[in-house]
């Protein structure tokens, strides 16, 4: 019975690491391959930390400085850079605009 017992949580610990291991690998990889997307990242992700729900609703409407229209470009050209930012950014972003009602 107390083998029993041990069995199964070693095959649960097994199972997690294993699910874990799935879902961070793929996304540590990429993270590499980009270096200076992933400093690009860490400046929006801090931008939108630090903004305030008004400036972010302020900055909703104007038009965006010519650096980050050639990171968009560049993110529309490269697939696998996309993802990887996308990847990167999307919680942080999509928790701050839920905060400020920017989305339902």
């Amino acid at each position: 019975m107390k083998g029993q017992k041990v069995m199964v949580r070693c095959f649960y610990l097994f199972a997690l690491v294993s699910i874990l291991s799935a879902l961070l690998l793929p996304a540590l990889a990429g993270a590499q391959d980009f270096p200076i997307m992933n400093r690009v990242a860490d400046k929006v992700i801090q931008k939108y930390q630090q903004s305030t729900c008004q400036q972010l609703w302020k900055k909703k409407g104007e038009p965006k400085p010519e650096m980050e229209q050639r990171v968009v470009q560049l993110l529309k050209s490269d697939p696998q850079m996309r993802t990887a930012f996308i990847d990167r950014v999307a919680a942080p972003i999509a928790n701050k605009m839920f905060e400020c009602g920017m989305i339902p």
